[in-house]
């Protein structure tokens, strides 16, 4: 989507995309469900200290990625979601997901992409740390990282409709307007689900 290379375009895009994964976090943070979960590579020990909007401007500054990248990390955070519904993403593991998200999607989908150790400084962890995300991460994808371009559309047209709204839900008191993060692959599911919450 030529879109994509829009400089406005990509500040909203990653804009929407920290404010989509920092609401799922804090709401899989006080979800009394999600509060003995299983802990992995991707967990820190504290909270990062930097926002997820200001972690996401970062990658995209440094990392030097197509734009299309980071609608196939998102489309592979959202994969990894279903994947692995015992490692709901929050706040101790949002950044981590995020950097190695990109970092495969950019391995994946450029031609041209930098090696591990520099997504690790872009990151700010270690090279070694980076390797067991990567893999982990690449594992808990069942190595699927084929993104057809009908997925890439449903995923592209998904964010755009979100994006033009912009403005959060409004909820009845005490409900979660975020269920979830992922949605079905397939586009014709998708519509349905988009048609259903609209009734």
């Amino acid at each position: 989507m030529a879109e994509l290379e829009s400089p406005n375009v990509m500040s909203k895009l990653i804009t929407f995309l920290s404010s989509l994964l920092q609401r799922l976090a804090e709401s899989n943070d006080l979800n009394p469900q999600f509060q003995t979960q299983k802990i992995s590579v991707f967990h820190g020990l504290t909270r990062p200290s930097i926002s997820i909007q200001s972690y996401l401007d970062r990658i995209f500054k440094y990392a030097n990625c197509s734009p299309s990248c980071f609608i196939v990390a998102y489309v592979y955070l959202d994969r990894f979601a279903q994947s692995q519904p015992s490692l709901p993403i929050n706040s101790f593991n949002v950044h981590r997901l995020l950097i190695t998200s990109v970092m495969v999607a950019a391995k994946f989908m450029d031609d041209m992409y930098y090696n591990n150790g520099y997504y690790a400084k872009v990151g700010g962890i270690s090279k070694t740390e980076m390797n067991y995300l990567e893999l982990d991460f690449l594992f808990g994808l069942g190595f699927n990282l084929n993104v057809t371009p009908n997925t890439f559309y449903t995923y592209c047209s998904y964010l755009q409709k979100e994006m033009v709204m912009m403005q959060p839900p409004v909820t009845l008191a005490g409900e979660s307007s975020l269920k979830r993060l992922y949605f079905n692959e397939e586009e014709s599911s998708h519509q349905q689900q988009q048609q259903e919450v609209a009734v």
